[in-house]
């Protein structure tokens, strides 16, 4: 689990609406592999939906697999690759998260979207794709992507160069 370091590789961009976060969700859909772990961080209504919906029609996802998992806290997704989208919102401190059986999904051969990672930041791996979603007014929103390690920081680098 993690233990905060700095950011191998930082990007920042503004989305200025819902369809362009959906976007360049689609184009990290694309490139995620297996292993991969991506931490969603932003207030309600920051766009992270959008951005996971996104990220699941770029990994072939079927559009009515896709959920949000507030209430049973994991959804695994059959797409180009297998894919959980997990939310933390309703948990409250890591032994809840380890009664999920969260903690046993990490180093499957899928990639993981997490959705809430600063309710509980040590569930997060060493190495892991970071994305904030900020709102910048209107539907516009501001969206920080922090890259720890290797392989996330190349995937950083072709998602948004």
């Amino acid at each position: 689990m993690s233990t905060e370091a700095s950011a191998a590789r930082v990007r920042t961009v503004r989305l200025e609406s819902p369809e362009e976060t959906h976007r360049l969700g689609v184009r990290l859909g694309e490139l995620l592999e297996p292993g991969d772990f991506v931490g969603l961080i932003g207030d309600l209504g920051a766009g992270k939906t959008h951005l996971v919906r996104g990220v699941a029609d770029g990994a072939n996802v079927p559009r009515s697999e896709v959920a949000s998992p507030t209430f049973a806290i994991v959804y695994p997704y059959s797409g180009r690759i297998p894919l959980y989208h997990a939310d933390l919102y309703r948990l409250t401190d890591y032994d809840d998260l380890y009664a999920t059986g969260f903690l046993d999904l990490e180093g499957t051969e899928s990639a993981m979207l997490v959705e809430w990672l600063d309710k509980i930041p040590q569930a997060a791996p060493r190495d892991y794709l970071r994305v904030t979603l900020k709102h910048a007014g209107g539907e516009a929103r501001e969206l920080m992507a922090e890259a720890f390690g290797v392989r996330p920081a190349a995937l950083l680098d072709s998602w948004m160069g």
